[in-house]
């Protein structure tokens, strides 16, 4: 991966060598990840019951059971939500896990509160074709925001183009040629010069590091692969940061974008949801390993105070790299140029990076 900015003063290169892996990351598309996960559940022996229906209502139960004069409980139901659905039909569940996306009907039947604001930023998404297969994820930060374009097999990359609402529009309407010099005149020496490779060699405040001899360190900067064609339609959406108040109520616990949405700069949304749901499926799993109710409050918690903290962590991270990049003020430039380059020759420091963006719950400059 590599990633500079329109003033030329700096770049960092990312590798998976960097950690010893194979592989940084991957770029999996929204549609192939819902036919994984379909393919999943239909292939489970679970009981199972999808529904091509919408969520009308939601009632919660006022205690986590209900017992008889007699002393026996009631019907399942009784302490269960239940839910009603558009076509009339009802069911009920010990747990609602909403995962339903950044406009959660979950969330709002539940009357869950967020907070956040809106950026004044849009984003241009679109797949787009080389004359070349492209293996790595590219990212320049422009005046009006970072473009990013982001390999998905063979010849193919994904386009996430951040910048102001009337720009986003303007370019929305473009004819494909037109668009298509636009994101080439991007990712290449529009807006300013390329960065110079190895430009703190010599007497310069990263010169006395010795990097090691596998790092990405004495990667020099690299043009990104020409776009040829779009090969998909551009599609258009605004920006904004959203965390909801509460994660978990009785009955209900929300994940994923239901529960924060965040910039798309650093690709980090879809990773903190999935973790997100691999704490909750731990959580469940350990709760009903010593009889616990899925359900209760208390058991649901757990999860709330591992991921709200985790979350609000890389959302403050995130829309701080916002702010960072949306100012253009030379002492704010040159500090950018000295997250840059430090990353790219402190080696220590880059690989603390790939582990804490990969999910490492440790932050780079505290451990």
């Amino acid at each position: 991966m590599q990633v500079w900015d329109y003033t030329g003063l700096g770049y960092t290169r990312y590798n998976a060598r960097d950690v010893d892996a194979d592989v940084l990351g991957c770029v999996v598309e929204n549609k192939v990840l819902h036919k994984s996960l379909l393919s999943c559940i239909q292939n489970t022996d679970f009981q199972k019951t999808i529904h091509s229906s919408r969520l009308s209502s939601i009632t919660f139960p006022a205690m986590s059971s209900v017992t008889s004069s007699s002393g026996t409980s009631s019907s399942a139901s009784g302490s269960s939500a239940k839910l009603e659905l558009d076509n009339g039909n009802s069911m009920y569940a010990k747990l609602v896990v909403g995962a339903d996306g950044s406009k959660s009907s979950v969330r709002e039947l539940a009357r869950i509160q967020t907070t956040g604001w809106k950026y004044s930023q849009s984003a241009i998404i679109c797949t787009v074709e080389h004359a070349v297969e492209n293996f790595c994820a590219w990212q320049r930060f422009l005046p009006n925001g970072p473009i990013a374009l982001l390999p998905i097999g063979e010849k193919f990359s994904n386009i996430v183009w951040s910048m102001d609402p009337k720009e986003a529009v303007d370019r929305n309407s473009m004819s494909e040629d037109d668009f298509v010099k636009a994101v080439n005149l991007a990712l290449d020496d529009g807006y300013g010069p390329h960065p110079r490779s190895k430009s703190f060699e010599g007497g310069n405040v990263f010169s006395w590091l010795k990097a090691d001899s596998t790092s990405s360190t004495h990667e020099g900067f690299e043009v990104p692969p020409k776009v040829t064609k779009l090969a998909s339609h551009r599609m258009a959406f605004p920006l904004s940061l959203m965390h909801a108040n509460s994660y978990a109520s009785k009955r209900l616990v929300l994940i994923g974008d239901a529960a924060h949405t965040v910039h798309p700069l650093a690709g980090q949304g879809v990773n903190m949801g999935f973790a997100d749901a691999l704490c909750l499926s731990k959580v469940i799993a350990e709760g009903v390993a010593v009889g616990s109710d899925i359900g209760e409050i208390t058991l649901l918690q757990r999860y709330e105070s591992e991921r709200k903290a985790a979350n609000i962590t890389m959302m403050a991270i995130l829309d701080g790299f916002q702010k960072a990049y949306s100012i253009d003020f030379m002492p704010i430039n040159v500090l950018r140029a000295l997250a840059f380059n430090g990353a790219q020759y402190i080696s220590p420091l880059k690989r603390k990076i790939i582990s804490y963006a990969s999910g490492n719950k440790l932050l780079p400059l505290f451990t």
